[in-house]
């Protein structure tokens, strides 16, 4: 797929590193030389210094071949305009990444579609949805709901009192003729494996696990994890995230965010009815406990500054909050803050990726999930009629190793896949795959 990304920034070159590896023909458009000579350091893709609203430049990254034009600049401007005269000059789908959510009210996003962008994507907004997810779906440090919710994906952390430590998968799961539930992946030590019957559970292993709503229940009940109802919230820093996530939860729950700036306190107090809006510094311990930080039930760290949002996650846990959940946008530190405890970690690239990244699957991909911590991806497929998924039972049809298939919707009923399970036209299937498998196992399902 011929591939056109607008902007070298950190969503710009996280897609198009992750796009060159998928074996896609990427080129990068921005004006600053020396982020594209970054890029160009650590990605097999070609780039062009210019402007991404010039028609020539665009003409020079041959835009009437780009299967897809993708608009993440700073300026959302920008991405407006070149999305739109992309579209006109040829790409045959255009993305554009927004910064304001009335862009995406109903009568203004069928403005831009008659302009001709497909997509707008605001991560902001999608942060701020996962955020709230995750404070619904409290013994789960990751949460993803496929086919209307008939199958999720939990991801479990095992601590010292979790009763699955020692055991092997079979062992764990005794009833595998009806199963509600499979565990389709084990991240561990930087590593995320497929695991196998005779696998064992280790401290610290980050569980993946496709389940039927009974499943999640069951989950509960055997993982040693206990649900728990988030009353009251407290949120460091007034980001676009901390806006959407407190306008959803006005009222819901007891909402306090603590914010520097004096201006944006201010601004921040009057946009909501009953949310609490405090003036200072969070790296402050003593200003946390002082508002009542380790009566909190859950604790949101998004600054827009990863260490801050770290080492006040640590606080939070070291106070007894039970849910912490903190934005880092720095890939480096993803892995070491799940390591140092922190339950949930956001990050607005690898959200944007996962609405993105489905674009440039070669087969109807319904949703796709890029998750954190690792990179491996979960995605949701519609079985079509004369698929090669369908020919046979699942172990005969030699399906990726890489890949497992964890789970599928047929008609209003759901059901964990096993090896001897046959797929028929039409189910929708969930798919957990790692990195190799990724390009694969679209063809068995068109």
């Amino acid at each position: 797929m011929n591939i056109i990304i607008i902007g070298a920034g950190e969503v710009g070159t996280h897609l198009a590193t992750m796009l060159a590896k998928e074996y896609h023909d990427v080129t990068v458009i921005d004006p600053d030389t020396q982020k594209l000579e970054e890029l160009s350091a650590v990605a097999d893709v070609i780039t062009i210094e210019g402007s991404a609203t010039s028609i020539s430049v665009l003409h020079e990254a041959n835009i009437k071949r780009a299967d897809l034009f993708i608009a993440v600049a700073t300026s959302e401007e920008t991405n407006i305009v070149a999305a739109t005269v992309a579209k006109r000059l040829g790409a045959k789908k255009s993305i554009a990444r927004i910064d304001r959510h009335e862009l995406l009210l109903p009568a203004n996003k069928e403005i831009f579609l008659n302009m001709g962008i497909d997509s707008l994507i605001y991560p902001e907004k999608l942060a701020a949805q996962e955020v709230i997810t995750l404070l619904d779906q409290t013994i789960s440090s990751d949460f993803v709901d496929f086919a209307g919710g008939k199958l999720s994906l939990l991801v479990i952390k095992l601590d010292e009192e979790s009763p699955l430590l020692g055991k092997t998968l079979q062992q764990c799961t005794p009833n595998a003729i009806n199963l509600d539930y499979r565990a389709v992946a084990i991240s561990r030590d930087g590593t995320t494996i497929i695991p196998r019957a005779t696998d064992v559970f280790e401290l610290g292993d980050q569980v993946y696990i496709i389940a039927n709503p009974n499943g999640a229940k069951e989950v509960e009940a055997h993982s040693g994890k206990k649900s728990f109802e988030v009353n009251n919230l407290m949120m460091l820093g007034g980001s676009r995230i901390a806006v959407h996530v407190a306008n959803a939860l006005d009222g819901r729950m007891n909402v306090k965010i603590i914010e520097e700036n004096r201006e944006r306190s201010l601004e921040l107090a009057e946009m909501f009815e009953n949310a609490l809006v405090i003036n200072g510094d969070g790296r402050n311990t003593d200003l946390l406990i002082e508002e009542g930080l380790p009566y909190m039930d859950a604790f949101v760290a998004v600054t827009g500054d990863s260490e801050t949002n770290i080492l006040s996650c640590l606080v939070a846990k070291r106070m007894g909050v039970r849910k912490t959940i903190a934005e880092i946008e720095n890939m480096n530190y993803i892995r070491l803050a799940e390591s140092m405890g922190i339950d949930t970690v956001i990050n607005k690239k690898l959200i944007t990726a996962s609405r993105i990244f489905r674009y440039t699957m070669s087969t109807d991909v319904s949703s796709i999930k890029c998750l954190t911590g690792t990179d491996a991806e979960v995605m949701e497929f519609v079985v079509k009629p004369g698929a090669p998924i369908t020919r046979g039972a699942l172990r005969q049809v030699d399906f990726p190793k890489d890949a497992i298939v964890g789970g599928m919707v047929r008609g209003e009923y759901s059901y964990i896949v096993k090896g001897d399970s046959e797929l028929k036209p039409y189910d929708r299937v969930v798919v957990f795959a790692l990195p190799p498998a990724i390009n694969k196992i679209g063809k068995f399902f068109n």
